[in-house]
């Protein structure tokens, strides 16, 4: 409706920044996006440049503003979804960073880590946080800017210093400084917080040596995060939702209930179901973090991260040039019987859940002279469902035993891909009509916050399926396929 009001949704990816305008019946009616450059300095480290996070994120937000202004529409809030993880330590007195933004898909502390699970401290990060002691997470970045970048440990210890996720550092400069703050979904996944008394924790503070002070305050997933100040996006507006890109997206698949499953296929697949109010713990190596958090009271979700899904499939197309777009790699891989006995393992930054293994790298197997793109193509393609089931195998070992799976993110517009993960994880696939389920998650938490919506509970039926992929494999074939697959995987580990 005309006079109804927008919600306008940042989504500030590991590889873009996004604005989207959804209606309150969950429809995008404008999208705006802008890529940013992946900085690699050496093997296994990543990083962005803050100021072109920043500058791409302000771009697309002027945009969406000035096009709900010219459609004579109001905006009734903001809500911010974001890349986790990834770390930004700045100083509050010039609001520039100290260092890069050191990405979630990092690796440089791994030895770190392993010389603190030497020490005895991976079953308290566990215990606290829900975590596995590892270099995906915010902390051990956080001191490695402090140990590494000149002066910083001084600035620190005068309380010059802030540090944040991305959803931090963007409040941050849209309340033009005024608001230091992030939401319990993006402090979960940092290793500092701890998960059960919903607080920063000052035991593990104190063995990372890291200030107190440059911890953001801590707020429900839907709350009061300021206001964008008028001369950063050209209108005053309420920040009232955020969460983490993951959280964000089982909220946008409606996945309120125990037992209900989502997994996004981006940059890296995420695979969260949800667990209710009490966490549970994982005998598998999976994660558990806080789903949401909304007027103080906590849901709980299991978590399994796979570091490269969709990174795979642009490594193609940048690093080495054998497909011009992802859109090509469908009938590519739909044009093969099946995959030649190639698999390849993109573990270009280790390997995230089940494994946890930092030091594995990416490997190809089973290469003839018969090879070529198609064959690549469609391995990349399975790399993505394999590692699903190894996500889904270990939910079920923990209990958790999902009749079907919704997914979303830009790899599910590919049909041979969902209709291969079904018969791959033997459920059924269901894509959603509104795929922008992670921006129209923190879209769903703004709107609750500004009395949009009664509650999440509201916007639940909205949620539809576009297309259901049921499992057509054969049982010997999937075996067959499996074997190959974790075969594969054992090499890149030894």
């Amino acid at each position: 409706m005309a006079d109804e009001p927008l919600i306008i949704s940042i989504d500030q990816g590991t590889t873009s920044s996004r604005a989207i305008l959804f209606e309150t019946n969950s429809r995008p009616v404008f999208t705006a996006q802008r890529e940013f450059k992946q900085i690699y300095p050496q093997s296994g480290w990543v990083e962005h440049d803050p100021e072109e996070i920043w500058s791409t994120t302000l771009s697309v937000c002027r945009e969406a503003v000035d096009t709900s202004q010219q459609m004579g529409r109001t905006i009734a809030a903001l809500g911010i979804t974001n890349q986790r993880e990834t770390t930004i330590v700045w100083d509050r007195q010039t609001g520039k960073a100290l260092h890069n933004a050191i990405v979630w898909q990092d690796r440089r502390t791994a030895r770190y880590c392993s010389d603190l699970r030497d020490a005895g401290h991976g079953q308290a990060v566990t215990d606290k946080t829900g975590l596995l002691l590892d270099p995906y997470f915010s902390a051990t970045k956080i001191r490695w800017i402090l140990d590494h970048v000149e002066g910083a440990r001084a600035l620190a210890e005068q309380g010059r210093l802030a540090f944040g996720t991305t959803d931090s550092f963007l409040i941050w400069r849209l309340t033009d400084g005024k608001v230091h703050a992030t939401d319990a979904t993006n402090a979960c996944r940092t290793m500092l917080y701890n998960i059960h008394r919903q607080c920063w924790d000052s035991d593990l503070l104190d063995i990372l040596d890291i200030p107190r002070s440059m911890l953001p305050e801590v707020k429900d997933s839907a709350a009061d995060f300021g206001t964008t100040h008028q001369s950063q996006v050209g209108a005053t507006l309420p920040i009232a939702g955020v969460a983490g890109d993951q959280q964000a997206a089982a909220i946008g698949q409606a996945c309120f209930e125990p037992g209900m499953i989502k997994s996004t296929y981006g940059t890296g697949c995420f695979v969260l179901v949800n667990t209710g109010e009490e966490p549970v713990t994982s005998n598998n190596r999976l994660l558990t973090t806080v789903a949401y958090r909304i007027n103080g009271k906590v849901t709980y979700a299991l978590e399994g991260s796979i570091f490269v899904a969709g990174a795979a499939v642009q490594w193609l197309r940048d690093g080495i040039g054998i497909i011009k777009s992802a859109s090509e790699t469908e009938a590519l891989a739909a044009g093969l019987e099946d995959n030649g006995g190639v698999y390849l393992v993109p573990a270009f930054t280790g390997l995230g859940a089940p494994y946890w293994d930092p030091h594995a790298r990416g490997g190809i197997f089973g290469l003839t002279r018969d090879s070529g793109v198609s064959e690549l193509v469609r391995a990349t393609l399975e790399s993505v469902c394999y590692q699903t089931h190894d996500l889904i195998q270990a939910m079920a070992a923990d209990g958790v035993r999902p009749s079907s799976l919704r997914v979303d993110g830009g790899m599910v517009a590919n049909d041979w891909l969902m209709q291969f993960l079904a018969g791959i994880i033997d459920i059924p696939v269901e894509r959603p009509a509104v795929t922008e389920t992670t921006a129209l998650g923190a879209a769903y938490l703004a709107g609750v916050q500004q009395q949009v919506f009664d509650s999440l509970e509201h916007v639940q039926n909205q949620w539809q399926h576009d297309s259901r992929f049921d499992p057509e494999m054969d049982s010997n074939i999937r075996g067959q396929l499996l074997k190959g697959w974790d075969e594969a995987v054992a090499r890149v580990r030894s």
